[in-house]
């Protein structure tokens, strides 16, 4: 026996509180379509938005559709039923292909996809907290071999002063640079599209002050379960994904060891030099005593010789 199929019908019904033209503009932005291909579909008619789905698959459509503010509802697949196709030709006028004055068409139902098409070199699109982690993750790890190459070139240049070899290390660097900053702006973007935010609050990240907490704040927030205005919702996040998101623990647990041993470096160091001045300071002052002292025992040594004088006279 084949598994049931169901499909998501509408009938023009709105949420309690929704304005139709709110619902309308919501359905042409979901659907990517024009507001006069959506008003078709409050005729007053049953319409099938999409058809031949499973019935997981079919509360995923129908949660994205809620929020739109339309009242769709899930049904069984049976053999005859109105589709979306039926009340675009009895409903549309037939008019000349060319004709300047021609409705655009658009087909609604069926151009919903499940997941969005993931694109790392595009400001289009969706990704995930664990999908920034991963892919950020890889560009440090790509990048960091690189700029330790490059520092171990500029040490060698600097040493055998070579002006050009520096220029063009300088250039190199420079445009490296760029990249990474290119690449984590994409990044940023599809982030926020994903929360369904602008791409262009990435801007947030030049304010003083909001620059150092915005990062954190789109690495917390959680996307949108389902569509947005910005298309269906990325998909599931894979074992590679998992994986390179955590290593972000390991990275900044490393940082974090490496700086406290080297704070407890620094500190040892700093309490050997302020013993070494210590004992510096008091050799000094030992040699000052001995100096004072000296005078007093040559004093001592007159005073002993000017009392023995007398007696001698005397003596004679």
């Amino acid at each position: 026996m084949s598994e049931p199929r169901y499909k998501i019908v509408f009938d023009g019904a709105l949420q309690p509180g929704v304005d139709i033209t709110t619902a309308k503009l919501n359905l042409a932005d979901l659907f990517k379509s024009d507001v006069t291909a959506i008003e078709r579909l409050f005729s007053g008619q049953t319409v099938a938005l999409k058809r031949d789905l499973s019935h997981g698959d079919a509360q995923a459509y129908l949660q994205a559709l809620g929020k739109t503010g339309i009242d769709a509802r899930i049904e069984a697949e049976t053999a005859i039923e109105l589709s979306l196709s039926d009340v675009h030709e009895q409903s549309a006028p037939v008019a000349e292909p060319n004709s300047p004055y021609a409705p655009p068409r658009a087909s609604v139902g069926e151009s919903f996809a499940e997941f969005s098409t993931l694109k790392p070199m595009s400001v289009q699109g969706r990704i995930g907290r664990l999908r920034f982690l991963a892919w950020t993750m890889v560009v440090t790890l790509v990048s960091l071999p690189i700029i330790s190459i490059f520092a171990l070139i500029a040490v060698g240049l600097v040493s055998s002063d070579s002006t050009g070899g520096l220029i063009i290390g300088g250039i190199i660097a420079f445009f490296l640079g760029l990249a990474l900053i290119v690449i984590s702006i994409l990044f940023t973007v599809q982030r926020l599209h994903d929360i369904g935010w602008s791409g262009w609050l990435w801007l947030l990240n030049l304010v003083p002050l909001v620059g150092s907490i915005f990062p954190f704040v789109i690495m917390v927030v959680p996307g949108n379960t389902g569509a947005n205005r910005y298309g269906p919702p990325p998909p599931p996040n894979s074992t590679a994904v998992k994986v390179l998101s955590a290593l972000w623990i390991v990275f900044i647990g490393l940082f974090f060891v490496g700086g406290m041993l080297g704070g407890i470096s620094a500190i040892q160091q700093e309490y050997e030099t302020s013993l070494e001045s210590s004992y510096d300071s008091g050799s000094v002052t030992t040699d000052e005593i001995d100096v004072e002292v000296e005078p007093a025992a040559n004093s001592a040594d007159d005073a002993a010789e000017a009392a023995q004088a007398p007696v001698d006279s005397a003596k004679e």
